[in-house]
């Protein structure tokens, strides 16, 4: 910000949890500072930028319990449900 023989208020927004005299660049500010990079660090910097927005607007997938259906069948294979069911609920009991 410039500094002039008149007080200027800084309007522009701040981040939550840091100190108070920490503000958001602006956009001019931050392009400014990209076109100082090599073409190197530009580019790692879009990687990383689009891996960001890519992360931030691509909706995650809803999961189902119904995927699990059938995962781990083949512990049971050849076991009684309802023998097994017995034997457990006669060990509680000692």
């Amino acid at each position: 910000m410039r500094h002039s023989s008149q007080t200027q208020v800084d309007t522009r927004p701040r981040f939550k949890n840091y100190p108070p005299n920490f503000t958001m660049s602006t956009y001019k500010e931050v392009r400014r500072q990209v076109e100082s990079l090599t073409v190197d660090e530009q580019l790692r910097l879009l990687e990383e930028l689009a891996g960001i927005v890519r992360y931030r607007v691509i909706p995650k997938p809803k999961r189902s319990i119904l995927e699990l259906e059938g995962l781990g069948k083949e512990i049971w294979k050849g076991i009684d449900a309802q023998e097994y069911v017995n034997q457990e609920r006669d060990s509680w009991n000692g």
